[in-house]
């Protein structure tokens, strides 16, 4: 159980820097916020080292998203407790790990549309 957490947080993570790295730039640069983009830059340089290696960013991604998809494969028949709270527990907490991580490959598929496609379609 310890080992599916640590994915799932890991994969949450490692998106989520996908969707900093590359979606949140081009968004203020569309909704013309250059400027607030120059200040979070000069408040978090990390985000332009961020940007520099997008391609070992979204390689990394890709594969905790894939592991935390396997353990969620692998968890979707495992059993939950007889008792009745316990189970209803178990199946909540099932669906809300499904959830987090359809959100966290939504967010990865969001940023890779950012780093990606939209300067070929642009360009």
């Amino acid at each position: 159980m310890d080992a599916a957490r640590g994915t799932a947080l890991l994969s949450i993570f490692t998106s989520t820097g996908t969707l900093v790295c590359c979606a949140l730039p081009a968004a203020l640069v569309a909704l013309g916020a250059g400027a607030a983009l120059t200040a979070l830059v000069g408040a978090v340089p990390q985000l332009v080292w961020l940007s520099e290696h997008k391609d070992a960013l979204f390689a990394v991604a890709a594969a905790m998203l894939a592991l935390a998809g396997l353990m969620q494969w692998r968890a979707r028949t495992a059993p939950c407790p007889i008792d009745a709270a316990q189970r209803a527990a178990c199946l909540s907490a099932r669906r809300l790990s499904r959830g987090v991580y359809l959100g966290s490959v939504a967010v990865f598929l969001v940023g890779g549309f950012f780093a990606y496609l939209a300067p070929l379609l642009l360009g």
